[in-house]
């Protein structure tokens, strides 16, 4: 099962990649950067693999660049929370 299929297994990824870049150094500027560049990958390329996946592209889809970054440093938050 890949980590895009659960949500769960998701946050979790997510959380531990989360972990590995604050344990480097990396602020939270620049995680929340990384992370938006990734949503927008994602919401381009990659077919949401459940319900929460695909509430979460319809929300991206939906707004303007600001509030991107805004779910994508919401995004951090949750998963940094989840691990």
């Amino acid at each position: 099962m890949s980590v895009l299929e659960n949500w769960e297994r998701w946050q979790e990824f997510l959380g531990e990649q989360v972990d590995k870049a604050q344990a480097m150094g990396v602020s939270n500027d620049k995680i929340t950067e990384v992370a938006h560049r990734m949503g927008s990958f994602l919401a381009e390329k990659v077919d949401p693999k459940n319900p929460q996946e695909r509430l979460l592209k319809q929300m991206w889809d939906a707004s303007n660049e600001d509030e991107q970054h805004t779910l994508a440093s919401i995004m951090v938050k949750m998963a940094d929370r989840a691990h």
